[in-house]
């Protein structure tokens, strides 16, 4: 046998392993036959904007709460990273000292999201406490203005007690939500007078045997919805629950009904706040008696409505002029009109945070229409979407051609944009001061947010910084990766017309994220 000798001085060399072009392990998993008849869509650049790799990059898909991503930045971009809204409580009408109001008492909605239980700053799960301490009472800043209100030595309101939500026009729900989703929380109205993310948390538990009534709490406990569960009832040990709520466009009455076994846990369920600002009156008249104030009127909602009938896509294409000095305030007081009580809100960019770590639809819909009301013509969706438009095409540098969007959350069925379109924003927000904060407000693999349990594993786990999005038959995920190399690099992919509750498409999405990474 011959033997081969090196030269003196020689090493060995072994070829490294080198995965194989991004291009070709894309079209490999896009080829397995569960994912291959949707429509998928990926752009991939440099830090730079330098292109990378693209798939269909400039055809629409629906962003679903990818959607988030544009309102946020034009939000901490035009309205800045501290601005902040104060809700009032207004005494109008004449006072007799300080103890008598013959008038009504005005709870005046500003656009806060956060008058909730909620913890400010976002944190992260690993750093929270471990047990958990009990949650703050979701009604507390209510309950705090109540104690303002009763310092002023006030005893007799001799009206009523209002919700004003009238900073921005009474449209609920933006165009082309669904019905279904108005039932939950995650499709809540949207209103200038936010209480608790317009939710109520309702709890089904068995009963004691099977057989009986299961048991229905709501929290909060406020006087608000009727609830019908005389056909929700006790299954036997280890048999399937199967729990439905209904209600109807309009209507206070919850209609439960189903099985739930008797080992089963209690089954906790969002439930949306048909009317905010009623439901935050109710609430606060019930503080203020609890408090020794007398009132002689009633809890109501006062409400503006929006007489524009202007086409949406019209509107919303007519560009503004964006000054960066706008705030969104409430009214200013008039009447008579006295202030009992305030709150400030936390910071926008603490509220960015929210929104994006945990996709929250109705606080991205209340940032739109403070924009719409600090740059446009008044606080509509359509006066949102006419803001972030232009700061798109004329700031951003976006085609405007790429997107169309009705809402600011994603959650309507209309919202298209295009995969460039959402690298392109990426890629500008890395130029701008704000970069770092907003860039933490995104979620991280395996870490928080709704990525909490999705790319747990090294290498990817901490180096992912992403937005997800889920709709119907749409999925997307755009954000920043680090790679093998050590670089990182920005991404978006996108896909629709998926098989209907699959998750394969997730699947594939999130390995071609890996190739992503192991190519660059």
């Amino acid at each position: 046998m011959m033997m081969l000798s090196l030269p003196a001085g020689a090493k060995i060399r072994h070829r490294a392993h080198r995965p194989k072009p991004l291009k070709v392990q894309v079209a490999r998993l896009l080829a397995d036959p569960a994912v291959a008849r949707a429509h998928w869509g990926i752009a991939v650049t440099k830090m730079d904007g330098t292109a990378i790799y693209s798939l269909n990059q400039g055809q629409f898909f629906q962003p679903a709460s990818n959607a988030k991503l544009f309102t946020t930045t034009a939000a901490v971009a035009l309205l800045g990273l501290k601005a902040t809204v104060t809700t009032q409580v207004l005494g109008q009408g004449q006072f007799d000292g300080t103890s008598k109001l013959k008038g009504d008492l005005v709870l005046n909605g500003a656009g806060d999201a956060n008058l909730s239980g909620r913890t400010i700053p976002y944190v992260p799960p690993a750093q929270l406490p471990n047990p958990a301490p009990p949650q703050p009472d979701p009604l507390r800043y209510l309950e705090a203005m109540a104690d303002q209100v009763a310092a002023t030595g006030l005893k007799v309101l001799q009206g009523d007690v209002i919700g004003s939500d009238k900073l921005f026009p009474w449209q609920p729900y933006p165009e082309d939500w669904a019905l279904d989703d108005a039932v939950w929380g995650y499709g809540a109205p949207v209103s200038a007078l936010t209480i608790n993310d317009n939710q109520i948390k309702v709890t089904m538990a068995p009963g004691s045997t099977a057989g009986q009534p299961a048991v229905v709490t709501l929290d909060p406990a406020v006087p608000y919805y009727t609830v019908d569960a005389s056909a929700l009832m006790t299954g036997t040990a280890k048999s399937e629950s199967h729990v439905q709520i209904e209600r109807a466009p309009g209507s206070k009455l919850l209609r439960i009904y189903g099985t739930i076994a008797v080992d089963a846990p209690p089954d906790k369920e969002m439930v949306a706040i048909d009317d905010p600002a009623e439901y935050a009156a109710i609430a606060f008249k019930q503080m203020l008696e609890q408090r020794g104030i007398t009132v002689t009127g009633r809890a109501r909602a006062d409400h503006r409505l929006s007489f524009d009938t202007r086409s949406f896509l019209d509107e919303a294409q007519e560009p503004v002029a964006l000054d960066t000095n706008g705030q969104s305030e409430a009214p200013d007081c008039v009447n008579l009109c006295t202030i009992l009580a305030s709150h400030v809100s936390p910071s926008l960019m603490d509220d960015v945070t929210v929104t994006n770590k945990v996709s929250q639809n109705l606080h991205a819909e209340l940032l739109l229409r403070r924009l719409g009301k600090a740059f446009g013509e008044d606080g509509t969706a359509a006066q949102g979407a006419r803001v972030v438009r232009t700061f798109l095409t004329s700031r951003v540098g976006i085609d405007p051609d790429d997107f169309v969007f009705f809402d600011g959350s994603g959650l309507s069925g209309h919202d298209l944009v295009t995969p460039r379109a959402a690298v392109r924003l990426l890629q500008y927000a890395t130029t701008q001061p704000w970069f770092a904060d907003w860039k933490a407000s995104l979620p991280v693999g395996g870490e928080d947010g709704t990525l909490a349990w999705r790319f747990a594993k090294a290498p990817l786990k901490d180096h992912l910084f992403a937005k997800t999005g889920t709709l119907g038959e749409a999925r997307a995920l755009s954000g920043y990766l680090d790679c093998a190399s050590g670089r990182t690099v920005i991404f978006s992919i996108m896909v629709d017309n998926h098989v209907p509750r699959s998750h394969a498409d997730e699947v594939a999405m999130d390995k071609i994220v890996e190739a992503i990474a192991a190519t660059n």
